[in-house]
């Protein structure tokens, strides 16, 4: 069955739009609610919601809950709490579900909602066809927006989650260091420097002044610009960036260059392939990575596998090949004895205690690895055809495909959140990658006006 709702992250896109608002929101959560009880889940098991800082947050959760509600389930608000922190709430509480209501990286007038199973994992395709599934007799019906529910709360999530992941370095390692943080005006505003303080470092915030309109605006993993300057003008050790539900990790070295997940994930595989802690000597990453991570990785005796775009893909083949590192390069990490899905704090702690047990500075440690010229860019599309169908794409992805000559490769694909076609071409001369990213984007101009 093919999705109707749901992209590669959850269901996404314009609050108030034909899809995400508090009225699909109840009924998207009566649908998971009856899938749960499908799956044989009695009715009456708790179901933690958390959130990130968009004024249209409550709202949603409000929704959410009183269609889980209405179906016989106890929904408890979580409040604002960044993503893997809510995972790690259903873990630890033993609930049956989690939901978090977020649009990650996407700007403030954009929310979404995304579902975590019991053991705090993303839910697989099956999963979410089968919510799906549940939705459609309800489609035949007007629900009008709630007007709100019965909702326990639960406070001490985002404590619990702070000291666990203070407990991943040790007592005042970060003694002396000076580390800027962008928090994305999202969800980490509070967790994130209370963890890096605790562990005893001086912390610059940047984005750290949510008012439910300026997530991720200006500021965050996608917008690193400001860091990099603020760890050049400050001195810092480094700079940490999060996207607006905190599970992605983008980091800025001493001399103010930003490092993206491709980068980390090679520091991280190579000081555990050199300790001997990479389970099965796997990283697992997305097909978007560079390939010159893959020639890091082996060259240090390790080896990579590839996965379609999308973090839940590479948490189910980690769990599949008993993998304990994987990532995407647009700094989703999971690192699996801490998480089972992507959490920025946890990949920059993690990042630092290579540095602490080398000595060497995040400038250096970059080094390791050497990527193949890469040119990429995303267009907005008017609808979304069939790649298939697309006779001028085709033919420039068969033409750009024979100029690299075997040494390197083209991706094009449409992204799940947004209405955009995403292009890259890699290869070892930059010059071909540059003209075959144009050769593409004339290409799409022809097949796929922008409406």
């Amino acid at each position: 069955m093919k999705r109707r709702y749901f992209g590669t992250d959850g269901v996404r896109g314009r609050y108030g739009g034909p899809v995400v608002n508090d009225s699909f929101a109840s009924r998207l959560g009566a649908a998971a609610a009856r899938h749960l009880r499908d799956l044989g889940v009695e009715p009456g098991r708790e179901v933690l919601i958390g959130r990130d800082t968009r004024e249209s947050g409550a709202a949603l959760q409000r929704a959410v809950a009183a269609g889980l509600s209405a179906e016989g389930f106890a929904p408890v608000s979580l409040g604002v709490l960044p993503t893997p922190a809510v995972s790690r709430a259903v873990r630890v509480r033993g609930a049956t579900l989690g939901v978090a209501i977020t649009a990650s990286h996407n700007p403030a007038e954009d929310n979404g909602i995304k579902f975590f199973d019991a053991k705090g994992i993303k839910l697989t395709d099956a999963d979410e066809c089968g919510i799906e599934e549940q939705m459609m007799p309800l489609d035949l019906r007007v629900t009008p927006p709630p007007t709100g529910a019965s909702l326990a709360v639960l406070d001490e999530a985002a404590s619990e989650y702070v000291a666990a992941a203070t407990r991943l370095l040790a007592a005042s390692s970060l003694k002396g260091w000076r580390v800027v943080l962008d928090t994305a005006n999202g969800a980490t505003f509070q967790t994130s420097p209370a963890v890096l303080r605790a562990l005893g470092a001086e912390v610059i915030g940047l984005g750290d002044a949510p008012d439910g309109r300026n997530i991720n605006l200006g500021v965050g993993s996608e917008h690193p610009e400001l860091l990099c300057t603020t760890v050049r003008q400050t001195g810092a050790r480094l700079g940490i960036a999060h996207d607006g539900d905190g599970d992605r990790c983008v980091l800025c070295d001493e001399l103010g260059m930003a490092l993206d997940g491709d980068e980390i994930l090679t520091v991280l595989a190579w000081h555990a392939l050199q300790n001997g802690t990479l389970l099965r000597n796997t990283l697992v990453v997305t097909v978007q990575s560079n390939l010159g991570l893959d020639a890091a990785v082996q060259a240090a005796g390790g080896r990579v596998l590839r996965t379609p775009v999308g973090d839940r893909y590479v948490s189910e083949c980690m769990l599949a090949e008993g993998a304990v590192l994987g990532g995407e390069s647009s700094g989703h990490i999971i690192c699996a004895e801490v998480s089972p899905t992507g959490d920025g704090l946890v990949a920059a702690l993690k990042v630092i205690g290579v540095m602490l047990a080398t000595g060497r500075p995040l400038s250096d440690l970059r080094g390791l690895l050497r990527k193949f010229p890469q040119a990429a860019a995303a267009m907005t599309v008017g609808e979304k055809r069939p790649l298939e169908a697309l006779p001028a794409v085709q033919a420039a992805i068969r033409a750009v495909e024979a100029d690299l000559g075997g040494r390197g490769r083209v991706l094009v694909r449409y992204s799940g959140t947004e209405s955009k076609i995403r292009l890259l071409v890699e290869g070892a001369d930059a010059g071909r990658v540059q003209a075959g990213l144009g050769r593409l984007q004339a290409a799409v101009r022809r097949d796929l006006p922008a409406g």
